[in-house]
């Protein structure tokens, strides 16, 4: 159920120089409500990358496709991650010089996974107004439509909070948004390990049953400026923000140092938030 004092409304980006996006990207997030591919990582930090998520993986066994969500402030080579200047420079154009990451998880759908993602809106499910968050996709694997890349709808962001029904079958989540499959054509985010994209958090998106012999990894960072205001204070329990840039000048945010521990078997999340 909706909360109706979410203010789930799409704010345009007003930023006529930007850094590192064009104003082409610009415009193109705020009329498709994403902007990509925008490459971060070189060859060898992919391969570090992906050995990183790798001995996560190991550590946390099977469930770990889902299970590694909301260690930014837990682990310190997620920490590092979320805090790379290259990926912070394009999120700063979108959102300003103040920059909070709140979330982040690593989503990984091993090959002949059925599991869906189902087309839903991000932010119908966090605590937080307005709705201004900035979602950070670094693919560790290639991700492509053949290995199930997340899929967009385009304009979708701009629409409010949209109707759910139950999702049904073999879905990660439980509710879907209604009538999706007549908003529009969708868009595959097709990536190379080390891009990334971004999106609105109001943009509706899901993934299908990866039926291919790869894998498709990917980390999800959100971001949002400090003016962003978590409503509810029990839901406020399981986050663990991190200021990357800027300040919060309200002290509305509770944040966190760089950890020294590195080692997931060592610590657990404070919570599970979103899919991708």
């Amino acid at each position: 159920m909706l909360d109706d004092a979410l203010d789930l409304r799409f704010k345009p980006v007003e930023n006529p120089t930007p850094q590192r996006l064009s104003t082409a990207d610009i415009a193109q997030y705020n009329t498709a409500g994403y902007a990509r591919p925008f490459p971060i990582f070189d060859a060898r930090e992919v391969t570090r990358n992906r050995a990183y998520f790798d001995r996560l993986l190991a550590d946390m066994g099977r469930e770990g496709r889902y299970a590694i969500n909301c260690y930014q402030a837990r682990l310190s080579g997620l920490y590092d991650l979320c805090t790379d200047a290259r990926i912070l420079d394009h999120v700063q154009d979108i959102i300003g010089p103040d920059i909070v990451c709140w979330a982040s998880a690593f989503f990984c759908k091993l090959p002949h996974n059925e599991k869906v993602v189902p087309w839903h809106q991000d932010a119908a499910y966090w605590k937080l107004t307005p709705a201004r968050t900035v979602t950070v996709w670094l693919a560790i694997d290639d991700a492509d439509a053949g290995n199930a890349a997340m899929r967009f709808i385009p304009g979708t962001h701009t629409k409010g909070a949209l109707k759910n029904r139950d999702a049904g079958g073999a879905s990660v989540l439980h509710l879907e948004t209604d009538g999706a499959e007549d908003m529009g054509a969708p868009v595959s985010n097709d990536l190379k390990a080390g891009e990334i994209s971004l999106h609105a958090d109001m943009l509706v998106h899901g993934s299908l049953q990866n039926r291919s012999d790869r894998r498709r990894c990917g980390l999800t960072i959100r971001y949002c400026p400090p003016q962003v205001r978590i409503v509810d204070p029990a839901w406020a329990q399981g986050v663990e923000a991190i200021l990357c840039r800027g300040t919060d000048p309200d002290g509305h945010w509770r944040f966190h140092d760089r950890p020294d521990n590195d080692d997931i078997t060592a610590t657990s999340s404070p919570r599970n938030l979103g899919t991708n």
